[in-house]
């Protein structure tokens, strides 16, 4: 089967829906498919490469201003550069492909691509990783026009199969994009253990010169969504109890609210910001912390699956029916707090600081629970079923 992957975040940008992608097509490759990943522009990465096993072709992009909002990320886009249309249906032309995965329903090369899938009959997935919400009223009802007059539209012409990674995603593909279980299909975020199965050769605590105090690492870019604000608003009483707890903040800095509340109350010496790591360094970082904790303001995503992965007692934000088909049970095999909740925040801190035991036991638990729901082959081996029962029920079709 050949599967062309399209995102336009890939490595070597740095992210969770970038490392997703090129995690399944490696795993794609691996189970015997032909794979090519179609990408924009990024840095100094070249316009082609060979990578593990599939090519990957960076069309011209052209970045977008940082404006301020919650999706503020280094975006960039394709369609905005004459001749990428063409470009990208020449290769899909060349490449011919059984299927296509498509990542990010905002993104303009998903569009470009499904709309050359819908033609030409191929079968797509789009798998959904962001969702346009915010909390700031304007900026959300920007969002939800521009979901409702641009993204909808589209993905009604494109019509593919969907991957929704979690509750609060169906929830929201539901009410904007009128999805259900006849268009949909359920799979968690894929979290690559081999990757954590390596020796890690890093000394973060060394580096930043933290010692042996309290270590709590927080990875992932920090944006209006995900702002660390109710850590930073739980460190004064956490600091009370344990006064020489340090925080690293793990990531690019899009939002820089987290530090100027510490230093209105006055944390800030807790703080140290190592700004975005490369891929390799991040188990190094979770192997050095005795608490995690990224998503704080709503939410689970890959960097928190793999602190838990590492063995690393780590905090999220979500209910326990985030993940349809998998059972969480917090205290047990996941700590959760309301979002944007810095009492109890604190409160989950102090107690895993207090007790190591309980805080190894359920870290143990943690990596249990997302090897055996989360694994990236078990999302992989989900994925190549519903791609072959696509191409199947497309081929009964022709």
């Amino acid at each position: 089967m050949r599967v062309a992957v399209v995102n336009n975040f890939f490595p070597p940008r740095v992210g969770g829906s970038a490392h997703m992608a090129a995690s399944l097509a490696a795993q794609f490759v691996q189970a015997g498919h032909e794979v090519l990943a179609i990408t924009a522009a990024y840095g100094e990465a070249p316009v082609e490469e060979e990578r593990d096993g599939y090519r990957v072709v960076r069309l011209p992009a052209v970045k977008m201003p940082q404006v301020g909002l919650s999706i503020d990320f280094d975006m960039s886009f394709a369609s905005l550069r004459p001749g990428n249309w063409r470009r990208l249906w020449k290769l899909l032309d060349e490449f011919k492909p059984d299927a296509i995965h498509l990542h990010g329903q905002f993104f303009d090369l998903s569009w470009l691509a499904g709309i050359y899938a819908r033609r030409h009959g191929v079968p797509t997935l789009l798998t959904i990783h962001t969702l346009l919400i915010s909390d700031n009223k304007l900026y959300g009802g920007v969002f939800r026009l521009l979901d409702a007059v641009l993204v909808r539209p589209i993905l009604n012409y494109i019509r593919p199969r969907y991957v929704i990674l979690d509750k609060l995603g169906v929830d929201y593909c539901v009410e904007r994009y009128g999805t259900s279980d006849a268009n949909s299909e359920y799979f968690p975020i894929a979290v690559d253990t081999g990757h954590f199965a390596k020796p890690v050769t890093k000394d973060v605590r060394a580096e930043h010169g933290i010692g042996d105090e309290p270590l709590i690492v927080s990875l992932g870019h920090v944006i209006p969504l995900r702002n660390r604000l109710p850590l930073i608003e739980a460190l004064p009483s956490i600091l009370d109890k344990h006064p020489g707890v340090r925080v690293v903040v793990v990531g690019r800095v899009y939002h820089d609210a987290f530090l100027k509340r510490a230093a209105e109350l006055g944390v800030s010496d807790a703080l140290v910001v190592a700004g975005p790591v490369p891929k390799e360094d991040v188990p190094a970082y979770f192997a050095a912390a005795d608490i995690v904790t990224h998503d704080l303001n709503g939410g689970c995503g890959t960097a928190s699956l793999e602190a838990m992965l590492s063995g690393t007692a780590t905090i999220a934000s979500v209910t326990e029916d985030n993940y349809p088909g998998i059972e969480l049970r917090n205290g047990e095999n996941i700590l959760l707090v309301r979002p944007d909740d810095s009492e109890a925040v604190a409160r989950t801190v102090i107690e895993l600081l207090d007790d190591a035991e309980k805080r190894a036991l359920i870290a143990q638990r943690e990596s249990e629970m997302v090897r055996s729901n989360f694994g990236l082959d078990v999302v992989t081996e989900e994925h190549l079923r519903t791609f072959e029962k696509l191409v199947s029920e497309a081929d009964v079709l022709r």
